[in-house]
This record gives C-alpha cells, sequence and structure tokens, in this order.
C-alpha cells in the first residue's frame, strides 16, 4: 500500500503551481497524493505563507502527523522549504533526514454569562475592546490577582508566536525549546490614574492566566486567534493555559531557531 501524503495549498497563482510540481514530484517518488483528511495519511504538507500554515492547522483541528511547509508567500518563518527545494525536501524525507519538534498551543476558554468556548491559538491570543477606545482589564495568574490593565489590549503567545505579533508589539523572542506563555501589552497607560505594566510578562507553561473586563459595559470584546476575528458579548471572564495538543513540526537536518531568526529579522 502506498504511503499517504496530504498537501494544501492557497489560492496564489505561486501555490497552485508549486502544488502541482509537488504533486507529481511525490508520486514518482511512490507516495499517494491527497487533498482531504485520511486517517492513513502520515504527512500534511502546507503551501503558502505563514498564514496559509497556521490556516491548515486549524481546518484541520491540529491533526497528530507531522506537518511542514513550503513557503510561497513573504516571511515564511514557519515553512521549511523553499520551491526550488522540493527535491532535496523529499529525498531528506524518505531517508529520514529530519527531527520533529513539537511545540504546544495556548487554550483559553471564554465564558459569557449564558455558556462557555473554548478556542486554541498556535501562535497568540489577542484581547481587545470591540470600539477603539481605552479597555480596562483585570489580569491573575494563578488565582492571584496582578493588575488592572489599562490600554488598548494584551497578547497572550506562545514561544512559537513570540516571532509574530508578539515581537512587533515589543514583545520577547522566545527559543520554542522554551515551555512558557508571554503576556504582552498593547498601547498600555502608565500614569497617575492608571499604572499598567509595559513591558512582557512571562510565565511558567502551567500558569492559569485569568482576565475579566473590570466594567459591565466592556463585557464585549474582540479576540484574534492566529489572526482570526471573534467577537463575543456579556463576557464574565477568560482562562488561559497551555493546551494538551502536541503538534509536531518536521524540521529538516540543520534547521537551528536563531539561524532563521537572523534570516527572517536581522
Amino acid at each position: 500500500m502506498k504511503r499517504k501524503i496530504i498537501i494544501t495549498y492557497n489560492s496564489y497563482d505561486r501555490s497552485i503551481r508549486t502544488a502541482k510540481i509537488l504533486r507529481t514530484k511525490l508520486a514518482s517518488a511512490g507516495f499517494e497524493v491527497l487533498e482531504k483528511p485520511d486517517p492513513e495519511a502520515e504527512l500534511f504538507i502546507a503551501i503558502g505563507g505563514d498564514g496559509s500554515f497556521l490556516k491548515t492547522l486549524h481546518d484541520y483541528d491540529f491533526p497528530e502527523v507531522p506537518i511542514i511547509g513550503i513557503n510561497t508567500g513573504h516571511l515564511g518563518f514557519f515553512q521549511e522549504i523553499m520551491p526550488p527545494q522540493i527535491d532535496n525536501f523529499i529525498d531528506a524525507y524518505i531517508n529520514k533526514r529530519y527531527t520533529i519538534q513539537e511545540i504546544h498551543p495556548i487554550e483559553a476558554l471564554i465564558c459569557t454569562r449564558t455558556s462557555c468556548v473554548e478556542l486554541q491559538a498556535i501562535n497568540e491570543f489577542v484581547v481587545k475592546g470591540d470600539k477603539s477606545r481605552t479597555i480596562h482589564l483585570n489580569l491573575s495568574v494563578n488565582t492571584n490577582f496582578i493588575e488592572c490593565f489599562s490600554g488598548d489590549g494584551v497578547i497572550l503567545s506562545t514561544p512559537t508566536g513570540s516571532t509574530a505579533y508578539n515581537y512587533s508589539s515589543g514583545g520577547s523572542i522566545v527559543d520554542p525549546s522554551l515551555k512558557l506563555i508571554q503576556v504582552t501589552p498593547l498601547s498600555p497607560i502608565n500614569t497617575n490614574a492608571y499604572r499598567s505594566f509595559t513591558s512582557s510578562i512571562i510565565l511558567p507553561s502551567d500558569a492559569i492566566v485569568k482576565i475579566s473586563p473590570e466594567y459591565r459595559f466592556e463585557d464585549s470584546l474582540v479576540f484574534v486567534t492566529d489572526g482570526i476575528e471573534h467577537r463575543y458579548d456579556q463576557i464574565v471572564d477568560l482562562t488561559f493555559q497551555t493546551s494538551t495538543i502536541n503538534i509536531k513540526l518536521l524540521r529538516l537536518g540543520g534547521y537551528e531557531f536563531w539561524s532563521k531568526v537572523t534570516e527572517k529579522f536581522l
């Protein structure tokens, strides 16, 4: 029976062309190429940019098999392969010249006055008000009250997501081998009237972060989950913690996180 690989790609011309080439080369190497879920598939290949890579993980409900990306977008921080490297990738995969990097998303439990919803984020959650004004959020860690934050909102990021919105908002870049949650303020207000932390808070992976609106009129919030917006009214509280979901990123031999950081950011 042929080994099965699932490929996904976005609608851009370069991605479509790359998918066609990849499909042909994988078939020549003896693989069965699929474009829909299959319990017998052994690998996902996501073609596109970082957004497409994240979308694939969400759309396929965080598959248990490894995933690797081919970059046809811009930054391509998640992607391991450029289109001209497809032959080298197939050879490395067949001959098992790769490693598996395991990452864990952040899990959020969003409770309103009537129900609770659970969401997962691979990079980050962003919590903001649904109107363009200062929002006040009570922040607690492991049942200990930390502060009433005042500003535009907060980002809760994974080490994997530390190079995304977190970094552009002044947060720290974190090596993905570490297990932690980073809480980064967005436009914090620090005056005589409002006192807010102005730098990131680094928490261990077993920390439980709770956030609740200080005022009833602020109980309508916007959540951005890996770039996807969700809006909820009558928020009571939000709980964030490291998820038990385990995502396996396939990394070819020679991959090194800080070399990637230097290549993409410096």
